[in-house]
């Protein structure tokens, strides 16, 4: 059974977070300008200042309510409702385009510019044949 102190843990939460945005605990620490082992100290904290959670939502990119308010539970119900094994979901995660075609596009741009660079070459050879002919 849980209790609400458990469910309010901010440090539990912060850290759930940095480890669901793939971040380490230095990278953090890094981007709050404090030590790996403070913000070790943060995350095993029930509660952390106002000021500090605000820099502490910057350095991960969400707002400090979105720490506050942050459960697990929830973002298992909302992959659990919008994945399913039978593709019968109407939320689509599968590519929408064929990537051998846009693998063919982008050789066909690259054959283009290269063709556009060598012809560019060819003509500054002419010319430059054409200016030492005329000397």
């Amino acid at each position: 059974m849980q209790t609400k102190t458990k469910n309010n843990h901010i440090g539990r939460k912060i850290s759930r977070i940095r480890e669901l945005r793939g971040m380490k605990q230095e990278t953090l620490a890094e981007e709050l300008g404090i030590s790996q082992q403070a913000v070790s100290n943060i995350e095993n904290s029930e509660k952390v200042e106002d000021v500090k959670l605000e820099e502490i939502a910057k350095a991960l990119g969400v707002t400090k309510e979105s720490i506050e308010n942050f459960s697990e539970e929830a973002i298992l119900n909302i992959i659990g409702n919008t994945y399913h094994v039978d593709n019968s979901s109407a939320v689509n995660y599968g590519c929408t385009f064929n990537p051998l075609d846009k693998l063919i596009d982008a050789y066909d741009e690259n054959k283009k510019l290269y063709e556009r660079l060598v012809q560019a070459e060819k003509d500054k050879v002419a010319y430059l044949e054409k200016l030492l002919k005329s000397k």
